[in-house]
């Protein structure tokens, strides 16, 4: 599932090329919606709440939408051939110069703006929200992120109605950052790793909002990108002991999809019993932030 600075991302750069514009073309496929036309509304603003779309319209309506494991929106010029499969679209929102696809939303809805509550009212404070405030906000989240002492760090960092935004490989990074095993339980953090949690889950995704490229140790090289995620079987960037990896399963319908990477000297703590193995890693799961806008 995409972090929250993707979709940050994909919404930015929407907003940028339907806000204000009439559609020239509002079609929707998905099978809840067929028989909606939104050709002739205007495009107010594209939001995003955590990793919520919404795309409002000029009729008090608002189209929301969410990535789930493998949703994008693409923008294309206009006559220019679109990379995706057809049976696979779901929306299409073009304009005078612009053509948004929305390939593969499965959660696609078109409600009352002034309900989009329903999809994001539990949310916690947005790591990127334009209404974060470093001392109220991030005193929210904190609340928040220790309500649950028995709880594993990592899956608390996942935890959208604790702070929205943070996926599986800000949640690798921040444990790494923390010097701290994931299976953490969170009522063991001192104050400050507590503070540092949200100080790191805010600060990463902001560093990494305006670009595609996701980058938790300063370098933007191939391969260097990142401390723990991916890396599994692999040596430490820090302390060369190999990357271990394995499940968290946090009693989600999408447990078996959120893995922890996680190095075992330089992140002491509780932990699964995983052998000390170059082989055998796991397939690298799909980030495709450059397919996701």
């Amino acid at each position: 599932m995409p972090e929250g600075d993707t979709v940050f991302l994909a919404g930015r750069r929407l907003d940028d090329a339907l806000a204000g514009k009439e559609l020239t073309r509002g079609e929707l496929r998905h099978p809840r919606l067929i028989g909606h036309d939104l050709a002739g509304r205007t495009v107010e603003e594209v939001v995003s709440v955590g990793k919520h779309l919404f795309t409002r319209f000029d009729d008090g309506r608002s189209l929301h939408s969410h990535f789930r494991m493998d949703g994008s929106w693409h923008l294309y010029r206009p006559g220019r051939p679109w990379r995706g499969a057809d049976h696979e679209i779901r929306a299409i929102l073009a304009v005078s110069d612009r053509v948004a696809v929305g390939f593969r939303l499965h959660d696609l809805e078109l409600l009352p703006t002034d309900e989009e509550d329903r999809f994001v009212g539990h949310l916690g404070p947005d790591l990127l929200g334009d209404d974060w405030d470093d001392e109220a906000s991030a005193a929210e989240v904190l609340r928040r992120l220790r309500a649950d002492p028995d709880r594993e760090l990592g899956t608390a960092l996942l935890d959208q109605r604790v702070a929205c935004g943070v996926g599986n490989l800000y949640k690798a990074e921040i444990c790494f950052l923390l010097k701290v095993s994931p299976w953490t339980k969170v009522g063991d953090l001192s104050e400050k790793q507590a503070a540092d949690a949200v100080s790191w889950s805010r600060k990463l995704l902001l560093r990494n909002a305006w670009r595609p490229e996701q980058s938790t140790t300063g370098d933007l090289g191939e391969g260097a990108q990142h401390w723990v995620f991916e890396r599994g079987g692999r040596n430490c960037r820090r302390c060369r002991d190999v990357v271990r990896v394995a499940r968290q399963d946090d009693g989600t319908k999408d447990a078996e999809d959120r893995v922890a990477y996680w190095c075992p000297t330089c992140q002491p703590g509780p932990h699964p019993d995983v052998p000390r193995s170059r082989g055998g890693r796991r397939p690298q799961q799909q980030t495709g932030r450059r397919a996701r806008y």
